[in-house]
């Protein structure tokens, strides 16, 4: 019965995309789906039917990071990928305190609503924190994990980490992120190695979710928790054991100006049996290294399978 009335409640919630005029179709062809949370409405796409893939972005990015994975995977798997509560097509209420606890908190109520089992959760940037807390904490659920280039430790001993959360929580750091959307129309860009692989059409779809001050509060809290949440971040650190005997695929971009190889190395020293590949390319290796790691998790799934 709880069941039966869950598939009512998101057959009665989803829907065509229809909602956001700046949303490029032709990029994006999927059916929005929603499903009402404790912090929020929050938007997903669920293509395709098999074992589950669950995709979990970070910041500045939503869904739309994953667009060619879900077409081409959804052939043989079912691909969902979620947008955080404040992040792309999802609610983006003002008083939600956008940390990376509340994002994946409210991620294992999605997996619990939605039931998911035997899930495939594939991470990046902070949805690595987010999603691999919540995998933890559904560790049950998880088959095995794919990852970008991300972190599960403590940050506020990193002089990097300090440095940009001294800048984020200034006057101006706050202005430039409320006021001049700074970290989709120019960290994002920093991001990439190969410049040329984020076109003016492709960038539009992560700067327009954010079309005014209000809405860019969850970028502003999520910075703001870099360093904030460290000690969040160290406790999920000491909890990884209940994943680590898991198949892990690391896919990982070695150009990357933010997260850098010393991760990597720290991920390996941690996971000694996951599988790692190396790619020349920046941070968003989804818009880089598109084919070469669909193909990766392609074969990722046929031999865990």
């Amino acid at each position: 019965m709880k069941h039966l009335l869950t598939t009512l409640i998101l057959s009665i919630m989803s829907s065509p995309i229809q909602a956001q005029k700046w949303l490029d179709t032709n990029l994006y062809p999927f059916n929005n789906k929603y499903i009402q949370l404790d912090a929020g409405k929050m938007h997903y796409v669920d293509q395709g039917k098999g074992d589950v893939i669950l995709f979990v972005h970070g910041t500045p990015t939503w869904s739309f990071l994953y667009r060619k994975y879900i077409t081409e995977l959804s052939k043989n798997y079912r691909c969902i990928a979620i947008d955080h509560i404040g992040f792309g097509l999802s609610e983006k209420p003002e008083e939600f305190n956008g940390k990376p606890q509340s994002h994946s908190k409210n991620l294992s109520e999605f997996i619990e609503k939605i039931d998911l089992k035997e899930i495939t959760i594939v991470v990046h940037d902070f949805g690595g924190p987010i999603g691999l807390s919540s995998a933890i904490q559904n560790h049950n659920r998880i088959k095995q994990i794919v990852m970008f280039n991300t972190w599960l430790w403590e940050t506020k001993n990193n002089s990097e980490a300090l440095k940009v959360d001294k800048i984020i929580n200034s006057g101006i750091g706050k202005f430039v992120y409320l006021r001049m959307n700074f970290s989709p129309k120019v960290l994002l860009k920093k991001g990439f190695y190969e410049k040329k692989k984020l076109t003016k059409k492709i960038h539009k779809q992560y700067t327009n979710p954010f079309p005014n001050k209000s809405s860019r509060n969850s970028l502003l809290n999520i910075g703001k928790s870099l360093v904030g949440s460290s000690d969040w971040y160290q406790e999920q650190w000491k909890n990884l054991d209940k994943l680590e005997h898991k198949p892990w695929l690391i896919l990982w971009g070695t150009k990357d100006k933010f997260i850098k190889t010393d991760y990597l190395k720290k991920w390996k020293k941690r996971l000694p049996n996951a599988e790692t590949k190396e790619f020349n390319c920046g941070h968003f290796i989804q818009e880089e290294k598109t084919k070469e790691t669909i193909d990766e998790i392609k074969e990722f799934m046929k031999r865990e399978n």
